[in-house]
């Protein structure tokens, strides 16, 4: 048999086709493929066809890679597409359930023949052995078992997030979920987690009535989660300890944050789905700390009326703003979202824009604060930053990150005392958040710091690196192993 230290695994890594999903995968590829591994990264046509529109690509280059810069530095990234299921012109947001009942039931065969096609092809050299596959998928666990590829789960949210749902059948025994009438009392029985409110975990699992497709498909992909042999994490030990403790306890579990791209500077890889505005200089003409940086993600959706209320609070508040309104921020897909003469009234102090690298944004000294939906790489992201937060989760992960932000780690305040905007809150918490801002800034180098150090060679995700692949050697000589016996 061959020795363990000789096995080169090759990992098949499939993000789910969004954006933030999509950041954290490539990331972990550059990573895993700059320790000794192998990569195949598979992306679905549609999201291939966005990352070369943003890029201003044409669409006639077939042989277009993500990854050839990464591939020129000597990293052994491989690089293919394949249809989620539909054609490309096919509307996925305003056909969302269709979209999803297809995710559900259809990208897993299209999946299933390109392994087949991997796995049984003659000139993968080293042989594909290795599936890491987002957890919000519903198939890995069969894709894996059906080629014996070692099973490894990426979650790309928070470990509380995790434990909320790997726990959902506790939840449901004590009368906190799955019910029109839940309790609403602390959630005290969660193992790692000392006390959570119902309106912290995420939005699928606080729902009165969750069986629509969104949350039979969700439920779905985390139960089969659980059957991955192991599950890597995008956090860090030290700022989820007890939570990641206790899942340990139950699965192989590596928290191996926060994955960025080397040097916290933007990735030479295309990661961003949109055509990105450069607000650099516009930054530099600002003094240090003064400027308020506003997004809600890639995903998430308000109403027209919260980009109103938004627009006036900012105008009473007299703050300094840079504001990313994406072309599809609303389920409306509205133009004009904005009040009218808003630009005009705010273009000394205020700038809007569709799109921009959140990383350059982010990491200018001018940024003092985030009005961010606290989505899980935002989170990361302004805490590396040392930039303090000002909270208004959407939906999913985002209630429970702001747990972390504002109750765990206090870099934050919440915007809004509930889920509808006001102006004149907005306002008024602005101008709190500002004078408050240099209190949260010192909670912020503590939490700086645990970023920082898990990173190094011996820190706790560098460390889980090792151990990872370690682990991963481990089982694919074990699968080898069972095979071998097998045919005897």
């Amino acid at each position: 048999m061959e020795p363990e230290e000789n096995i080169k695994p090759h990992a098949i890594m499939i993000p789910a086709p969004l954006q933030g999903h999509i950041v954290q995968f490539i990331n972990l590829a550059i990573k895993l493929a700059s320790k000794g591994l192998t990569i195949t990264f598979v992306n679905t046509h549609l999201t291939h066809q966005r990352l070369m529109k943003a890029q201003s690509i044409s669409e006639n280059s077939s042989d277009y890679n993500i990854f050839s810069e990464a591939q020129k530095s000597g990293l052994d990234i491989r690089y293919t597409t394949i249809s989620d299921g539909f054609p490309l012109n096919f509307d996925r947001m305003g056909n969302h359930d269709q979209f999803m009942e297809g995710l559900f039931h259809v990208f897993s065969t299209h999946v299933d023949d390109l392994i087949g096609n991997l796995v049984n092809s003659n000139n993968q050299n080293p042989p594909v052995s290795c599936l890491i596959a987002d957890t919000f998928f519903v198939w890995p666990s069969a894709i894996a078992k059906k080629y014996d590829l070692v099973n490894i789960s990426f979650f790309t949210e928070a470990a509380l997030a995790f434990t909320s749902y790997y726990h959902m059948d506790l939840l449901k025994i004590n009368g906190h979920f799955g019910s029109q009438d839940n309790r609403e009392d602390t959630i005290d029985y969660i193992p790692g987690v000392q006390a959570i409110e119902l309106g912290d975990l995420p939005s699928y699992i606080q729902d009165s009535e969750p069986w629509d497709t969104m949350h039979r498909y969700i439920f779905k992909s985390l139960e089969d989660a659980g059957k991955a042999d192991m599950i890597i994490c995008n956090t860090v030990q030290e700022l989820e300890s007890s939570t990641i403790a206790a899942l340990q306890e139950k699965k192989p579990f590596y928290a191996l944050g926060p994955i960025f791209p080397n040097g916290f500077t933007k990735s030479t890889i295309p990661t961003n789905l949109w055509i990105e505005s450069d607000p650099t200089r516009w930054l530099n003409g600002k003094t240090k700390g003064s400027v308020m940086y506003i997004s809600f993600g890639s995903l998430a959706n308000i109403s027209r009326q919260d980009i109103v209320e938004m627009a006036h609070g900012l105008l009473l508040s007299r703050v300094s703003f840079i504001w990313v309104v994406r072309p599809d921020i609303t389920w409306s897909l509205e133009s004009n979202l904005l009040p009218p003469r808003f630009e005009d009234d705010v273009k000394d102090r205020g700038l809007v824009v569709s799109w921009c690298s959140q990383i350059d944004v982010i990491s200018h000294p001018a940024i003092g604060g985030f009005l961010t939906h606290c989505g899980w790489n935002s989170v990361l992201e302004s805490s590396w930053c040392k930039v303090p937060m000002l909270c208004f989760p959407i939906f999913t992960d985002q209630f429970t990150n702001r747990k972390l932000v504002v109750s765990e780690w206090k870099v934050g305040f919440d915007l809004s005392s509930g889920r509808i905007l006001k102006k004149q809150e907005i306002a008024q918490k602005i101008d709190c958040f500002i004078t408050e801002a240099n209190k949260l800034r010192i909670n912020l180098e503590e939490t700086r710091k645990n970023l920082e150090d898990a990173l190094s060679e011996n820190g706790s995700s560098g460390r889980n690196y090792k151990q990872l692949i370690c682990d991963i050697k481990s089982k694919i000589q074990q699968k080898s192993k069972s095979n071998k016996t097998s045919f005897i």
